[in-house]
């Protein structure tokens, strides 16, 4: 009888969709908190809209920076670690052995399939460092170009995000009634993004989408009461 094959889904994306979580819930609340702010302190959407755009514009820069420069810190720690890995192998082999079996057996083998392993293992140092690198330090190789995608996903996402409550004010002629729908599409947008959020990354969307929006409204509330006292 002829069986269906198994395949396998798995998340793998978990570094980009933490980028895009960053950069759009940003994106969401900051130009709208600045936006509203300015809502209650000048009459034309003209002013706002440009503010707006110059506030998106510079959080994009600043945010994809930011991401780039930690991406960057990560791969160098990445890089010192091995090199530290590396060294412990050739100069210390037989303390690293000892730790080898020790989380061999951590994961149930015996004493003996462990020094199989090990010794299996000290014939091939570089998958030996890789073999202590994961399963000692916990730390995957970071892809190269980590950095730059970081970067451009990042600022990117805030940008996206940061037309929502900046598109009111483009379309409608006073701040008052910009402020209302940009109330109102950047809840959504929320809601939206969480829900997306939470099918991607395997948790219920429904209650990944409450909790976006009622976290990110949160945000964007506090923030536009701080903007409106400043304003």
């Amino acid at each position: 009888m002829p069986q269906t094959p198994h395949i396998e889904r798995h998340f793998t994306a978990s570094e980009t969709v933490r980028d895009i979580v960053i950069g759009m819930s940003d994106g969401l609340t900051v130009p709208f908190a600045l936006a509203a702010g300015l809502s209650g302190a000048v009459s034309s959407t003209g002013i706002i809209v440009i503010a707006g755009l110059a506030e998106l514009a510079a959080g994009s820069i600043s945010m994809g920076l930011g991401g780039y420069l930690a991406a960057r810190s990560d791969a160098e720690h990445y890089s010192g670690e091995r090199a530290r890995e590396q060294r412990e192998v050739q100069q210390m082999p037989e303390t690293e052995a000892e730790e080898t079996q020790q989380i061999l057996q951590s994961y149930g083998l015996t004493t003996e399939q462990g020094a199989v392993l090990t010794n299996a293992l000290r014939q091939q140092p570089d998958s030996w460092v890789d073999f202590m690198m994961r399963f000692e330090l916990g730390m995957e190789k970071p892809n190269p170009r980590r950095a730059l995608i970081s970067a451009l996903t990042i600022a990117g996402a805030y940008a996206a995000g940061g037309f929502v409550p900046l598109a009111p004010y483009m379309l409608l002629h006073t701040p008052r009634s910009g402020l209302f729908m940009s109330s109102l599409l950047t809840i959504a947008a929320l809601a939206v993004f969480g829900y997306a959020k939470g099918r991607f990354t395997g948790a219920k969307p429904l209650r990944s989408g409450l909790q976006t929006m009622v976290i990110g409204g949160l945000a964007a509330a506090a923030a536009f009461v701080i903007a409106r006292l400043i304003a």
